[in-house]
């Protein structure tokens, strides 16, 4: 009991001291989330975390004096192991597929297998994989990440103390304290982001913990609990991918569209969103800790589901993508005719500084834009009739005319531009 109070302050000073020592190299090295159009935020807050929950956790393994065991081990590897494929994708912004895949394979060695069977630890390698994934999306606003994980993570090291497993329950305490010194500077507004790194890490862990915590059980019941404890982060990716295919956009491409950016759009404040996620998360996560602990029915998680299910259909009615790109011929050609008589009338208001390739290039659009008349046969030489085409009258303002030397009574005109609109207009 003491060991774990001094590692779990152990490890959130050290993740503090790591975020904010890592976020210079992160800034100089350009390794930045775009959170806001005029606000970047490095990466390197989730390399804090892994840190600091690996080398305290190995720390108490090597002394002796809160041992994790064989599969603990696996667990801390594994996890280590995608916490580097994050950090890769945060470098050179791997493939999704290669995430997908990576992750996978790492928690088809955390599963027993012994004791959920072939097709339940099937099952469990995708939910694993799936909650990573939906914690790498839940890193898409300040604090909400490691706020849901800080509370996940006391949950899932309640359900592993109920089971007697003092080292998973150790090994999640440390990872909640860290992510807590990391909260330090990423509460609203952030100075350091979780990053693919982290947010892997964290889903990985918590999810890995949940399914070795939840083995030997009913496997319904299971699912139920599991759902609970993750209800926060399987409701946003569920949000995210109706939206998104109601919207026929591409599912990959980022855009504002998961909870915190449709609460923020319902008035809410940075800080009043991420309290907001935390307690939700909370609230499922004791129903999930009770259930699986026996203190209440199974059905109880139904009232999750049910409720994640509301918050989703809601969020649903919450627009946040503007109106689609115009699409054909004339509807992209009357921008350009706005723009073009919104350009002649600021020339013609703004009057001085206009020469003479300002005018031939006003009277080109204007010839361009009015229809054309109908051919007629010219007049005889020596017939006395006057022409059927005659120049178009300029505009008797001077700042409109070249050539301010060349003056008359009242106007001024430019021999140089009326011979060339004699020339285009016949």
């Amino acid at each position: 009991m003491l060991y774990g109070i001094v590692a779990a302050i152990t490890a959130l000073f050290l993740a503090a001291v790591l975020a904010a020592l890592l976020r210079v190299p992160a800034l100089r090295l350009g390794l930045l989330d775009r959170r806001q159009r005029q606000r970047r935020v490095p990466l390197f807050g989730g390399a804090a975390v892994v840190l600091a929950t690996c080398l305290v956790a190995v720390a108490g393994d090597w002394t002796g004096i809160a041992p994790l065991g064989d599969g603990i081990e696996v667990l801390l590897v594994t996890g280590g192991a995608v916490a580097a494929l994050g950090l890769v994708a945060d470098v050179w912004r791997l493939n999704a597929r290669f995430l997908v895949v990576g992750t996978a394979v790492a928690a088809a060695f955390v599963v027993p297998y012994g004791d959920t069977g072939v097709v339940a630890g099937a099952a469990g390698v995708g939910w694993i994989t799936f909650v990573a994934l939906a914690f790498r999306s839940l890193d898409h606003a300040d604090g909400v990440a490691g706020t849901v994980g800080v509370v996940t993570a006391f949950g899932v090291a309640a359900c592993a103390a109920v089971e007697v497993m003092d080292g998973l329950a150790v090994l999640l305490s440390v990872f909640a304290a860290a992510l807590t010194g990391f909260l330090m500077h990423n509460w609203p507004p952030a100075r350091v982001a979780l990053g693919a790194c982290g947010s892997l890490f964290a889903g990985f862990l918590l999810a890995a913990a949940a399914v070795i915590a939840r083995a030997g059980h009913d496997p319904v019941a299971g699912a139920g609990v599991l759902l609970a404890l993750t209800a926060v982060a399987v409701a946003d990716v569920v949000l995210v991918v109706v939206s998104r295919r109601l919207a026929r956009r591409p599912l990959l491409r980022g855009a504002s569209d998961h909870l915190a950016h449709r609460l923020r759009r319902l008035g809410l404040t940075a800080q009043g969103v991420t309290v907001l996620l935390g307690v939700a998360a909370f609230a499922a996560v004791l129903v999930g800790v009770l259930v699986h602990a026996g203190w209440a029915d199974a059905r109880a998680v139904w009232w999750v589901a049910g409720g994640a299910l509301v918050v989703v259909l809601g969020m649903l009615r919450v627009a946040v993508y503007g109106p689609p790109r115009a699409r054909g011929g004339r509807e992209r050609r009357a921008p350009r005719t706005q723009r073009a008589r919104a350009a002649r009338a600021a020339r013609g208001a703004g009057g001085a500084g206009h020469g003479a390739g300002g005018v031939l290039r006003e009277a080109r659009l204007a010839a361009r834009s009015a229809p054309r008349p109908a051919p007629r046969s010219e007049p005889r030489p020596g017939s006395g009739s006057a022409s059927v085409y005659a120049p178009r009258r300029q505009s008797e303002d001077p700042a409109h005319h070249p050539d301010p030397g060349v003056r008359r009574t009242g106007r001024s005109v430019s021999p140089q531009v009326n011979a060339s609109l004699r020339v285009r207009n016949g």
